[in-house]
Formats: structure tokens, sequence, C-alpha cells
């Protein structure tokens, strides 16, 4: 069940998870989006049970972008 609310305290109770493309390798940085929803779940993959932060569409695209343009660092 996704809400409005900015994070859901159990991700498991979240459906569609996916892993990014640039999640893997040692450095433990593992992103999980959960697709299908009006919201953006976002998740540590290597924590199924753990929370997960909840974007807008808007809020994930602006982090999206920030992210790729530089003004976040990975």
């Amino acid at each position: 069940m996704v809400t409005s609310r900015p994070s859901v305290a159990d991700s498991s109770t979240i459906t569609g998870w996916f892993k990014s493309s640039y999640s893997g390798g040692g450095n433990g940085e593992c992103l999980a989006v959960a697709r299908g929803h009006a919201t953006f779940p976002v998740r540590d993959s290597k924590a199924a049970d753990g929370p997960a932060v909840v974007f807008s569409a808007s809020g994930w695209s602006s982090f999206v972008t920030a992210l790729k343009s530089g003004h976040l660092s990975a």
C-alpha cells in the first residue's frame, strides 16, 4: 500500500520493486524503486522490509534530474 506520506516504515507492503541498473558491485549503494504506483517509493534494495521514502512524481523527476546534472552526489 502506497500513501501520500513521505515514508513507509515497512516497504515489504509495497509491490513492484525493481533494482536500479546502477546498483551492484561491492560499494553497497543499492537502490530499488517500485513501479505501478501514483507515487515513487524508493528503498535500500538490501532491506526488503525496511523503510521506503515516497516521492511525488514531480519530486522524483527533480531528484533524478539533480543527480544526472551533478547537483547531488550519487
